[in-house]
């Protein structure tokens, strides 16, 4: 495991005192978060433990009730998700968002599509845009497959994830919170999908990695911060703490 990052860099994402009620439920107590550049977070806990409702406030899907959520030290409340990503800040849900039907390069553009006029004035989409596109942005991440404009739902579980990551990577996002990006995954696929968080991190790119697989998130997390039934149980860095240790700060054993 590489060192973390200093903590003179500035913080990338400062969630503070966070809070949120649904109702007569308090989902979420009092939790606070940091993320600095080229780091992984991974967010723990059993269901129920708030990680999806701290991510979907995060990502402008919630609005909290209390405490304050900063992106580069400035205090940001997003309305929408759009807002979020227009920020720099970009979700991969379990289920991926993506549109079988169509291409990398469609996905990736998928609501942002470019146009280009022909005649000056008839617009079309930018086909050639959007496959250049794809085919940069899916070789940094080492990432190939025979035909580029073959739809996406003919691809495994890894390549899709792949197509995901580099939708955030084309649209320059420097927070990514990943939602069990591992999970119904093969082994071969599961250490390709941690391969590519590596090469965000490498990339100085901050990510919150959500996971019940405790394998997977010593193999590729800094730090670890552990939620049990909406408050915050624990945090710990990932080579200063065992397996065991993380299983009791989840139960409250």
């Amino acid at each position: 495991m590489s060192a973390l990052p200093s903590q003179a860099l500035q913080l990338i994402l400062d969630v503070r005192g966070v809070s949120k009620r649904f109702g007569g439920v308090e989902a979420l107590k009092d939790v606070s978060l940091k993320l600095f550049p080229g780091e992984v977070v991974a967010l723990a806990g059993d269901n129920g433990a708030g990680k999806s409702t701290l991510t979907k406030m995060i990502s402008g899907v919630y609005a909290a009730d209390g405490g304050e959520i900063r992106l580069d030290g400035e205090v940001v409340r997003f309305s929408t998700p759009e807002a979020a990503r227009h920020a720099g800040i970009e979700t991969i849900y379990q289920d991926l968002a993506l549109a079988d039907n169509l291409s990398i390069g469609a996905n990736i553009f998928l609501g942002r599509e470019p146009i280009r006029r022909v005649l000056g004035m008839i617009p079309v989409l930018d086909r050639a845009r959007m496959a250049t596109a794809a085919q940069a942005t899916m070789a940094r991440l080492d990432f190939h497959v025979n035909r580029m404009d073959a739809p996406v739902g003919r691809f495994s579980g890894g390549q899709r994830q792949a197509v995901a990551i580099g939708r955030a990577m084309y649209w320059n996002a420097r927070v990514i919170l990943m939602d069990e990006p591992t999970a119904a995954l093969g082994v071969p696929e599961q250490r390709k999908v941690l391969a590519l968080i590596g090469s965000l991190k490498a990339q100085g790119r901050g990510v919150i990695f959500i996971s019940h697989n405790l394998q997977d998130i010593f193999a590729v997390a800094d730090r670890i911060v552990v939620l049990r039934r909406g408050s915050l149980a624990g945090e710990r860095r990932i080579d200063q703490t065992t397996h065991d240790e993380v299983v009791k700060l989840m139960i409250g054993g």
